[in-house]
Formats: structure tokens, sequence, C-alpha cells
């Protein structure tokens, strides 16, 4: 399965997708290293050869031995198979992820399942156009989810903009407005995804609003009566 990079500048630029790749490669390399039944075999074999003549191993300890690593290979295989079809039904999924580069950055990738590829016992998701490991799925989400995860992405989007509360003025309005009215609008569970920081601050902006509000409106006032 072949993975183009971006460049820039005349440099590799990591996807988010080739670092999922990479990542999961980085894993089937590390677990190659573990002893195959051909290798198991080999071993049985040398160690059979070179015993030591007047201290035989019984034919009932190699059996033995053969034994418990056929069965660790059948729960092996039984893992990748469960693997395997698990990723199958995410096909049409809404799917969050978490990629992390080499940087040791992590990135949330969000998007449908179109279909899936399989490569050497190993799933890879095709998200948005690209693809990604199966060991960096976080999140399957629901309808229901999406819509909370979204407004408070919303929602925090306008609320780290503002300055603090002792630097509001008038000219942050709408955006203090805007918040109120869509926390206002939540439900309980969309609410649970701001923290109770996040909306206590909130408040606080919406009260120091109506206090400028009034105070202009106050000012206005005098100036017309003059």
């Amino acid at each position: 399965m072949g993975v183009v990079q971006k460049v820039e500048n005349g440099e590799f630029v990591e996807s988010n997708s080739a670092a999922s790749i990479a990542n999961a490669h980085k894993k089937n390399a590390t677990g190659s290293d573990s002893l195959d039944k051909d290798a198991f075999l080999q071993l049985l074999v040398a160690q059979m050869k070179y015993q030591d003549p007047l201290e035989p191993t019984s034919n009932t300890e190699y059996i033995s031995q053969y034994a418990t690593f056929s069965e660790l290979e059948q729960m092996q295989n039984m893992s990748a198979s469960m693997d395997l079809f698990r990723a199958s039904s995410l096909v049409g999924e809404t799917v969050l992820l978490k990629v992390t580069d080499s940087q040791g950055r992590t990135t949330n990738v969000q998007g449908n399942v179109d279909y899936v590829v399989y490569e050497k016992n190993k799933a890879y998701l095709s998200v948005n156009g690209d693809l990604y490991s199966m060991d960096d799925l976080d999140t399957v989400a629901d309808p229901t989810y999406l819509e909370a995860y979204k407004l408070a992405a919303d929602f925090l989007n306008i609320y780290n903009k503002l300055p603090a509360i002792e630097n509001l003025t008038l000219a942050q309005r709408a955006n203090v407005e805007k918040l109120d009215e869509m926390y206002s609008g939540m439900n309980d569970y969309q609410k649970s995804f701001l923290s109770d920081e996040q909306v206590d601050t909130m408040k606080k902006y919406v009260k120091k609003m109506k206090d400028l509000v009034a105070v202009a409106d106050a000012n206005g006032d005098a100036d017309e009566d003059e």
C-alpha cells in the first residue's frame, strides 16, 4: 500500500494519513520480531538435535511446548479476525481518529468510513479520502454526539476570541450575546461538552456586557436630555 507525501519547500510534509500508516507499519514490524510457527519449529528441531544425550527431553515435553505455541497462534489469529470484522462493521459510520505524528503531535480527524482496506491482517479505514490505521480509532460517533460536539466547537471558537473580562468592551457585544443565545439553546447533554469553568466565565461575560450596555444606554439618555 503506497502513501503519497506532500512536498513543501523541497521537504516532505507528514500528513495525518501518512503518520497513521507509518505508526501501524512500525507496530507490525515490532510484532514481526515475535516467534512465528516456522521459527518455533526450527528452534524445536535444534533443541532436539543439540540436547544432552545423557538427559534427553521427553517427547511429552516437546508436544506440550508445541501445543502451547499452537494455542497462542490460534488466539492471535482469532484476535486479528475480530479486528477485521470490527473494521468492516464501521463502513458508513462516522468516526473520530486521534493520529500522532513522528513529532509526538496529536491531531483529531473526523469523517465517515467509506471503505476498509486489508493488508497483512491489518485493517485501514478510508476517511475523507485518506487511509488511517484502526489503531488510531478513538470514537464511533452517533448523530446526537456529533451535533453536541459541533455546537461545543462553535461555542468555543467564539469564546476563545474574547479578551479578558476586564478588557471587555461594547465592540464584543455581538459575540457575547451570541454565546448567551447558543448556551440557552443547548440541552443538558450538549451543555455537558463545556466545562464548568467555561460556563461560569461565559456568564461573567454576559453580566459584564449587560452592565456596559446599561451604562451606554444611560449615557445616551443623558445626552438626549441635554
